[in-house]
């Protein structure tokens, strides 16, 4: 690439930055720390270096190593497990899968621990290679059941009922405001948000998202809400109730900054129920986990605080 007249004075690092779209600044200054960027053909080690018009950069980016998933011995609480299937109560701060950032310690490392080999369905040379038995997903900082498939057939099978509304979830969640009504239904389409590509929104054009609601406390100036998910956008709960006007306590993405003192680790929003159809012999699978410790106190110290809940 070219530096035009109207780019030069500026730094390496920032000009790669506005250039190279699909790295991000400290992968740039890494490139340029290594020798992997030329300027005028001689490598510029210097990340802060002012450009003139007309230089011309080079930039080399290696293949990445590939990524191997290793079995961890991490601790599972497992609710439910036969031979097809196991149901697990996720703690606050376990990521689901390995992604950028959180390579080691996930969900996914501790199953295949467990479990050995998982299924990862015809994308086993893509993203599915790092979701082996995923079936759907919660947030890192979302508590509560998630479902894992031990083979191709209950995987298939479980995919289907979520896309079909068979298999149901229900969320608690505590949010900011006294919601009103009491009892409301959520339809708005969730996409990127279109300023903050990590965040998402309700956006026109967006994916289809459904969520139904009622209030079952209003606990001073918070509500306990109960939650049920018919579709299953990324971030949809707390995207949807942020959307509303009560967002998740703790929340850090689309939160207030002040809720419960007891909520220091993370959003009060936990998958408290799932119900679907057992892949191989068609029983139906009702199953519940408890609100994690701090969500749990929480709500006493609410109730402390404000009296009897009402709603």
């Amino acid at each position: 690439m070219i530096v035009q007249e109207s780019e030069a004075g500026r730094r390496l690092d920032a000009y790669l930055a506005g250039r190279l779209a699909g790295l991000s600044r400290t992968r740039i200054q890494k490139l340029i720390d290594d020798g992997a960027v030329r300027v005028n053909g001689v490598p510029c080690l210097d990340k802060s270096h002012r450009l003139a018009p007309h230089d011309l950069i080079i930039v080399t980016v290696p293949d990445p190593e590939p990524y191997r998933l290793i079995p961890e011995p991490i601790p599972l609480n497992i609710v439910f497990e036969d031979g097809d299937l196991l149901v697990i109560n996720k703690p606050r701060g376990m990521v689901v899968h390995p992604a950028p950032g959180h390579w080691r310690g996930t969900l996914v490392h501790a199953l295949l621990h467990h479990c050995g080999n998982l299924p990862c369905g015809d994308d086993s040379a893509g993203a599915g290679a790092f979701r082996p038995g995923i079936v759907h997903r919660l947030d890192k900082d979302t508590t509560g059941l998630l479902i894992v498939a031990k083979n191709e057939f209950v995987r298939q099978d479980l995919i289907a009922q979520l896309k079909e509304r068979r298999l149901r979830r229900e969320y608690l969640a505590l949010v900011h405001g006294r919601v009103s009504p009491a009892v409301g239904r959520i339809e708005a389409p969730i996409g990127r948000h279109p300023v903050h590509r990590k965040k998402m929104a309700v956006v026109p054009g967006g994916k289809e998202a459904l969520t139904r609601y009622r209030v079952l406390a209003h606990l001073g100036s918070f509500s306990l809400v109960q939650l049920h998910l018919e579709s299953g956008r990324t971030h949809q709960v707390r995207v949807h109730m942020a959307h509303l006007g009560y967002p998740v306590a703790g929340d850090p993405v689309y939160g207030r900054a002040a809720s419960p003192p007891p909520l220091t680790r993370g959003q009060a929003l936990h998958a408290r129920r799932i119900a679907f159809h057992h892949p191989r012999h068609g029983s139906l699978m009702e199953l519940a986990a408890p609100l994690p410790a701090d969500f749990r106190e929480a709500l006493r110290w609410l109730r402390e605080q404000g009296g009897p809940p009402s709603v």
